[in-house]
């Protein structure tokens, strides 16, 4: 028996990862694009074939999975880093510049990505990336709502995280100093709309004028975790 025979197979998961990372070697000549993943594949062992199943629209599909590799390793890090002492401000702003930091020695590989999704046939697929990373920011904080919060949350935390990508990319400061006071005037934008909307929930007529479209608001829900609702936004029909 052979050494090789001893290993345990590969999952499909598992031959995605090593391909991802085998691609960034290959992504700053050739883009996110079938170019990179054939050489990614080939680099590493893996049939043309199998990359092909496991990425079947190519470079869009290997960009998608490293976008979605490093939201796990924000996850993880969020599930393990105790963010008690901090404001909730200074939680989102740490989460959001966090993200950053983890490709920072990926960024030319970050402004393909953006590129890549700035097409019109890949805006939803960058648009969904997005989302995907506010709502792990999100979940990793303890976000507990499940009314129409849970979306506006996460639209509103997706519309900062893009411009801090976009201001990141061009940020030559020692450490990323710029990106940082960025990121926290951007959360700080965010938290005094939210005391406005606050204030006006809290006086009796602005209270009044919202009870129609509160009403309406209430019925949204999270989506459910099961096929028939994972589409954004479904409205209970039980009253």
């Amino acid at each position: 028996m052979s050494d090789t025979d001893t290993l345990p197979p590969q999952t499909d998961q598992s031959i995605k990862d090593s391909l991802v990372e085998a691609a960034l070697l290959h992504v700053v000549f050739d883009g996110w694009s079938q170019d990179t993943l054939n050489a990614a594949a080939e680099d590493i062992g893996v049939a043309p074939s199998t990359a092909r199943a496991l990425f079947p629209r190519g470079g869009v599909d290997l960009a998608l999975a490293f976008h979605r590799s490093r939201d796990a390793i924000l996850a993880k890090e969020l599930a393990q880093h105790d963010v008690s002492g901090m404001r909730y401000s200074e939680r989102v702003a740490h989460a959001v510049f966090r993200r950053l930091e983890i490709v920072a020695d990926a960024r030319e590989e970050v402004r393909r990505a953006s590129s890549l999704f700035a097409l019109p046939q890949y805006l939803g697929d960058g648009a969904k990336a997005v989302w995907e990373t506010s709502d792990t920011i999100w979940n990793g904080l303890g976000d507990t709502s499940t009314d129409h919060n849970w979306y506006t949350k996460r639209a509103t935390l997706s519309a900062v995280y893009s411009s801090c990508v976009l201001y990141w990319l061009g940020d030559d400061s020692e450490g990323f100093d710029a990106t940082r006071a960025f990121v926290d005037r951007r959360i700080d934008d965010v938290m005094r709309i939210e005391k406005v909307k606050a204030k006006v929930r809290e006086n009796p007529l602005g209270a009044a004028l919202m009870k129609g479209p509160n009403r309406i608001l209430d019925r949204i829900q999270r989506p459910g975790d099961t096929a028939r609702s994972r589409l954004p936004g479904w409205i209970r029909n039980d009253t």
